[in-house]
C-alpha cells in the first residue's frame, strides 16, 4: 500500500493543483519511484488511498500495466490518517476477507531500498498467533534527532533505551490490527505503534542507504538537481 491521500500543505503552493506524490524529482514523479520498486521486488499488487486531487492520481498512473503490477485505488472524500486509511482500504488488502501482512510506504519518499528484504519477514508474520509489524528505520534526520524508537541488536523496537532511530514510513502490517476500525474513521498510526511496540510485537531493521522525506519545497528542489546530475 501505498499511502497518497494527504493534503501537502508544506508543499503548497506546488500542491494546490497536484496531489504531492505526482511532483516530480529527475523527470519522475514521486510515486512512481516507488511503484518502480516495489514492482522489481517483485509486489504484483499495489493499492494506493487518495483524497486531494485523487482523479490525478488516476488519470496518471492508471491499472500499473506499464510496471506489471496491478494497482488498486481506495478514495477517500477526505484525508482519514494512516490507520483509517488502511481500514477503509481492507477489502483490497485482503484476499477473500483472509487476514494478510503487507507492506506499506508514504507516497512522498524518497529511497533506494530494497523491498525483497521484507518478503520473508512477511512471511514469519503471517504465521504469528497475534498481529505484530516490522518496521524500517533510518538514522536521524536533522530534522528528528531524537528518534521514534530504540533498536536492540536483536532486532526488537522499544519505546526507551538507544540506540535510537527514525522510522522511515516503510513498514509491514498486519490487517488484523485494524479489523476493529470502522471504515471513513480518522485515525492515525502513531497509537497503534506505541502500543505494538510497548508489547513486544514489533521488530526492525536499520537501513543506511539513500532515504529522503520529501517534505519542503527546497527538498525537492534539491532532489531534483540531485538525481538530473545538475
Amino acid at each position: 500500500m501505498i499511502f497518497a491521500a494527504g493534503r501537502g500543505e508544506r508543499m503548497r503552493p506546488l500542491t494546490d493543483r497536484r496531489p504531492k506524490p505526482l511532483l516530480e524529482a529527475g523527470g519522475k514523479a514521486l510515486i512512481v519511484w516507488q511503484i518502480e520498486r516495489l514492482a522489481a521486488a517483485g509486489f504484483k499488487t499495489i493499492v494506493i488511498n487518495h483524497a486531494w486531487l485523487g482523479r490525478m492520481l488516476v488519470s496518471n498512473l492508471g491499472n500499473g500495466s506499464r510496471w506489471g503490477v496491478e494497482i488498486r485505488y481506495s478514495p477517500e472524500i477526505h484525508a482519514l490518517e494512516t490507520a483509517g486509511g488502511i481500514a477503509k482500504a481492507l477489502p483490497l488488502l485482503e484476499k477473500h476477507g483472509e487476514a494478510t501482512v503487507f507492506a506499506a510506504v508514504s507516497g512522498d519518499v524518497f529511497c533506494e531500498f530494497d523491498y525483497t528484504h521484507l518478503h520473508d519477514r512477511a512471511a514469519q508474520m503471517a504465521l504469528r498467533d497475534e498481529p505484530a509489524m516490522h518496521l524500517v528505520m533510518v538514522p536521524n534526520p536533522p530534522f528528528h534527532t531524537l528518534g521514534d524508537f530504540a533498536l536492540d541488536p536483536n532486532g526488537r523496537l522499544s519505546l526507551d533505551g538507544s540506540p535510537r532511530f527514525t522510522f522511515g514510513n516503510i513498514g509491514l502490517y498486519d490487517t488484523r490490527m485494524f479489523r476493529d476500525l470502522a471504515p471513513n474513521t480518522r485515525r492515525a498510526l502513531t497509537p497503534y505503534y506505541q502500543e505494538t511496540v510497548a508489547a513486544g510485537r514489533a521488530t526492525g531493521e536499520l537501513y543506511e542507504g539513500r532515504w529522503e522525506n520529501v517534505g519542503t519545497a527546497a527538498q525537492l528542489e534539491a532532489l531534483d538537481r540531485e538525481l538530473r546530475g545538475k
